[in-house]
């Protein structure tokens, strides 16, 4: 039997006393949401969409340490169920941990996995969990994505209590718009649960399983906007009250009374933002009809966004700073201490403490005051002559040979030595390879219409703050084998991008991080459309890091790229 982590034992471990879709029912997880070997904790209710049943198909049967495609090896098994399964898996080539769901290829919602799963990859928004990999190969189907293993889920940070109306905000703020974008390009969620929603270290919010939990599931739905609308209704009004707003318990939260309907969030939980609880109503759905007290209902992520950033904006709480507790003398600072207290006295007695003589008021010290001042004032005016001298003699001899080893951009110098000929590059590669790997060939195909171009991020320039293992990210170019670098001609994709170019040791091999780019070829500081540079002495490399940490402005975000590379060597 396959591993897997306790969380999925109830789902993958029924015994087969019941027929797959009561398996299915009394699972706690779909295996879709699903990270750190933690399932949620109830279905999401399938008020606006339907549920198609599977048919029968034979289950893989996968093990821990079985490989798919010789790269991504399985570790455990999260949950399975409904003729899939869900793992946590070890991308061995780039050394990552990634998740994977797998199923037969001849399962009924095989095709419309591969489909959906293709659909969110082309996306490219970093704001949802991105997909990596989708594909058929020895029976089987699997779609491979991001593991985040420091983010944490919406359902165990509601587990610890509310959130404050700040962090809500964000919250419904965040989700709203991503689901927004993915509905401009035809693509809903339609299981979005607080186990699909994920909170980053940063505090950010990322969404899981775009198009393909519902896929998995066979989660179809007429109305899907309005569909992904009420999920997201249901989050905030769980974040607003810890509580959620249909009748069954789910995913750790305590349902609403039965019979009642649904109650405002105020009524619910004392002290809950008023323009928020009245959001969350005009998103939920009831009887058809909303239930907000004034507002018309949003129907669609769109308008939902839209009256999101028309409330006012909530600040977050200010920070709490308790004032340190007065100091007090001790026995001993006051004299007493070792003295026994006389009889009937109440407290020790406090003897003044005489001050202390002022330093240096003595003949002896008057002198010593004055000759450190003028030893002082030698000193200041021997350092200044020096530095004086050295500058005008490092003025002369610039002005005399004009050159350094390395040169940037456009000189004046006509004697300037050819920078020599384009070496061949055998091979590209994204740095990390998490940023639109599949556009790195475009920096090398000698065409200036295409470019690898990163995603959209949004509120940091640093990549959304979403690259921090290697500082932003970057175009990898392998030679081949050792060349002697005399200089670069790299395109970029926009101006005003953060560059730097470094070079890994003559030794190295595969390097795959910052770290292993140890020669400098150029400064890191922001760049033209164009970046040139030329070595008086050549560096002997076979491979090359074009690292860009910090991206230009593009219309509501941040979005940069490289579109040719050329990497010189001698003539």
């Amino acid at each position: 039997m396959a591993e897997r982590s306790t969380a999925a034992v109830d789902v993958a471990d029924n015994g087969g006393d019941e027929p797959l879709a009561a398996q299915a029912a009394k699972a706690t997880s779909d295996g879709v949401d699903t990270q750190n070997g933690r399932a949620a904790d109830g279905p999401m209710p399938d008020k606006d969409g339907e549920r198609t049943k599977a048919a029968p198909a034979a289950a893989p049967e996968p093990h821990s340490g079985h490989k798919l495609a010789r790269r991504y090896r399985l570790e455990e098994c999260v949950t399975r169920v409904d003729g899939f399964s869900s793992w946590r898996a070890m991308d061995e080539k780039l050394r990552r941990a990634v998740g994977v769901h797998l199923m037969p290829a001849d399962h009924a919602r095989a095709r419309s996995v591969l489909a959906a799963a293709r659909s969110s990859a082309l996306l490219g928004d970093p704001r949802f969990v991105q997909v990596l990999d989708a594909v058929e190969e020895n029976d089987l189907v699997y779609v491979v994505h991001e593991w985040l293993p420091d983010a944490t889920e919406l359902t165990a940070v509601l587990a610890a209590g509310p959130l404050e109306p700040h962090e809500a905000y964000q919250l419904v703020s965040q989700v709203s718009q991503a689901m927004a974008a993915a509905h401009r390009e035809g693509l809903a969620h339609l299981r979005l649960t607080p186990s699909a929603i994920l909170r980053t270290s940063t505090g950010q919010y990322r969404i899981r399983g775009l198009a393909v939990n519902a896929a998995l599931r066979g989660i179809t739905s007429e109305t899907p906007q309005r569909a992904d609308t009420e999920a997201i209704g249901a989050l905030l009004y769980a974040a607003l009250t810890q509580r959620w707003p249909y009748e069954s318990d789910a995913y750790g939260l305590t349902g609403l009374p039965k019979g009642v309907g649904l109650i405002a969030p105020d009524q619910v939980r004392a002290g809950v933002h008023r323009g928020l609880g009245e959001l969350a109503m005009r998103a939920l759905a009831n009887d058809g009809a909303t239930a907000s007290r004034q507002e018309p209902a949003c129907t669609s992520p769109e308008e939902l966004a839209k009256a999101v950033a028309a409330m006012p904006r909530i600040r977050p709480p200010e920070p709490a700073f308790t004032a340190p507790p007065e100091y007090q003398h001790t026995t001993y600072q006051q004299g007493s201490y070792g003295r026994p207290t006389p009889p009937g006295s109440a407290t020790a007695q406090v003897r003044p403490v005489p001050p202390p003589p002022p330093p240096l008021q003595s003949r002896t010290g008057r002198a010593l005051k004055w000759g450190v001042a003028a030893l002082l004032i030698a000193a200041l005016g021997l350092g200044s002559w020096q530095l004086a001298d050295a500058l005008l003699e490092h003025g002369t001899q610039k002005g005399n040979s004009g050159t350094n080893n390395t040169k940037t951009g456009t000189q004046d110098n006509p004697k300037q030595s050819e920078p020599g000929k384009a070496l061949p590059i055998q091979d590209v590669s994204v740095l990390g390879g998490s940023v639109q790997p599949l556009q790195a060939p475009r920096t090398i195909d000698n065409n200036p219409e295409t470019a690898w171009i990163t995603k959209e991020y949004y509120n940091y320039p640093d990549f959304g703050r979403l690259e921090q293992e290697n500082n932003g990210s970057g175009i990898i170019v392998d030679l081949g084998e050792l060349k002697n670098v005399t200089g670069l001609d790299i395109d970029m994709y926009a101006p005003g991008q953060t560059v730097e170019v470094l070079a890994a040791a003559a030794d190295a091999t595969h390097p795959g991080t910052v770290g292993a780019f140890t020669q400098r070829l150029t400064e890191l500081k922001r760049a033209e459309k164009k970046l040139q540079a030329t070595f008086d002495t050549p560096v002997r490399t076979r491979y090359v890091l074009i690292h860009v940490t910090e991206l230009p402005p593009s219309g509501g975000g941040y979005r940069g790229g490289i579109s040719e590379i050329k990497v010189l060597g001698p003539a």
